[in-house]
């Protein structure tokens, strides 16, 4: 779904918005001359093509082909520069940087005081801002100036400097542990998936104690918060504590609502926050808070002060779509949920650029399960096809998996026996392959291949022997992910009590309706 080009310039150009593409010829024209007119050239060269082709450009005359990678250097470095140059002013990290610069400018001049008064004022800036890895920056320099005593500084000047740096080191030191502690559970998930058994079970609980058992919450700021609710969201979906998911995720989007300035400043870590939280409540199947905090969500995200480029619309876009799927395969209303498909489909063309291939497949998953609750399960084989075909999936074995195992069911309920044999020996080699293979996907194997030698008296019989055996299953706590992905258990329901699968989960989500 991505852009492949390996060319980054020329991805760069296309990333461009218009008016960017408008503020750079501005720019670009204040520097023309009769000897740097080619990176104009060969910028407009690159923005009408739709595949970079580097004949084209040698074919146009404008260069030859030694000088092509300089003058692309340059021109890449120019586009920075111009959009550089048009950040909107509200972006409080790049006031902090210009205002860092101008603070250098003035040292540099002898302007010793002036420097100092830019310095103070920008560290205060930060650290109500929480931009605390700035604010050390600005003591440091502040301790350079002062350490060759030609400012003549007020008294206790020193030791206000000292200690302030050493809080702000302390601060930024906590911040790091807990981000490095994060991104190694991260790491540990997509190496080893979610734990198995007790045994992994303990070793994810003493690494992660290890870490963090003589940290003191009371003491943090808003960004150690930040990384000790993201270090233990990671934690709890590891070993699949469900629960923990919900309690510290909510305690990280709870904090940027408690913080709102918070949002405009760090809008993807607020959008995944939020995503967390949802795909928690989701796996507790908590309907009422998950339909409420979804509202929230995209009310949030149209407002006016939520900032807007084209990483974070891509992600609101895959946060937001991704959550109202989920939010009607909760409550059941899959015919409620058809008139989203077209927007799913279309805002996947337009944020292409933006998102990779396991994203678009989870899109055609949920998209497919929509259309098996609908009970159109052509249109549901169609998008499970396009996963079962795609070779390049090796990071979601587990979409892969539920894929197969949803479209023997499509298969089952279309009553294409003659092809279901064939359907389950494919899928069943495919499952032996893979790494984590679990309990819940080898007993519907074993399901649905004994199907086929049961007299139609008998199935019945069979549909409520294992609809017992997957809801003991569902108990236990390394099984029980699966039944997200694939709700068996309200599928064999539906079978036994000749209704439809939608009727079932309705019934489910008003219970428990919390």
């Amino acid at each position: 779904m991505a852009n492949h080009q390996k060319d980054f310039l020329f991805v760069l150009i296309k990333s461009l918005s218009k008016s960017e593409k408008r503020q750079f010829k501005i720019f670009a024209s204040r520097l023309e001359t009769s000897s740097n007119t080619k990176f104009i050239e060969l910028f407009n060269i690159l923005d009408k093509s739709e595949v970079y082709d580097e004949k084209i450009i040698l074919k146009s005359g404008i260069i030859k082909k030694v000088q092509l990678s300089n003058l692309k250097s340059y021109l890449y470095k120019q586009i920075l520069v111009s959009i550089r140059l048009n950040i909107p002013s509200q972006n409080i990290r790049y006031q902090l940087r210009e205002q860092i610069d101008f603070a250098t400018i003035l040292y540099n001049k002898g302007l010793y005081k002036q420097s100092l008064k830019i310095l103070d004022k920008t560290k205060q800036l930060a650290i109500e801002n929480d931009e605390k890895y700035m604010a050390f920056e600005i003591v440091e320099f502040e301790k350079l100036i002062e350490s060759q005593y030609i400012t003549r500084s007020i008294q206790g000047r020193a030791d206000e400097l000292v200690i302030q740096a050493k809080e702000l080191n302390y601060q930024n030191t906590i911040s790091s542990k807990l981000s490095n502690l994060s991104l190694q559970l991260y790491g540990i998930m997509l190496k080893t998936g979610y734990v198995k058994s007790d045994e992994e079970y303990r070793y994810i609980d003493d690494y992660f104690k290890k870490h963090t058992q003589k940290l003191d919450e009371n003491k943090f700021g808003f960004r150690e918060k930040y990384w000790f609710y993201n270090a233990n969201l990671w934690r709890s979906f590891l070993v699949q504590d469900f629960l923990a998911s919900y309690k510290y995720a909510y305690k990280w989007v709870t904090l940027f609502y408690d913080n709102p300035n918070m949002i405009a400043l760090n809008p993807v870590f607020f959008l995944k926050g939020n995503h967390y939280f949802l795909e928690s409540l989701y796996m507790l199947k908590y309907v009422t808070k998950f339909k409420k905090y979804l509202a929230l969500l995209e009310e949030t995200i149209n407002d006016d002060k939520f900032p807007v480029n084209d990483n974070i619309a891509s992600l609101a876009f895959l946060y937001l779509y991704n959550n109202k799927l989920n939010y009607h395969i909760l409550e059941g209303t899959f015919s409620e949920a058809e008139y989203l498909i077209p927007e799913v489909l279309e805002k996947l063309k337009l944020h292409s650029e933006h998102l990779d291939e396991h994203h678009e497949m989870v899109f055609y998953y949920k998209i497919a399960c929509i259309y098996f609750g609908t009970e159109k399960y052509v249109e549901s084989i169609y998008y499970l096809e396009k996963i079962i075909n795609n070779k390049n999936l090796t990071m979601r074995e587990d979409l892969m998996c539920f894929s197969r195992l949803l479209y023997l069911i499509v298969h089952y309920e279309m009553g294409k026996d003659f092809n279901l044999e064939a359907q389950l020996k494919s899928t069943y080699k495919f499952l032996i392959k893979m790494n984590d293979l679990n309990e819940v996907q080898k007993e519907i194997i074993r399901f649905l291949r004994n199907l086929n030698s049961l007299y139609p008296s008998d199935i019945k019989k069979e549909f409520i022997k294992m609809r017992e055996r997957f809801i003991e299953l569902e108990k236990n706590t390394y099984e029980k992910r699966a039944f997200l992905y694939l709700d068996i258990i309200s599928w064999l329901e539906s079978k036994i009590e000749n209704r439809k699968i939608s009727d079932i989960i309705k019934e489910k989500a008003k219970l428990s309706n919390r």
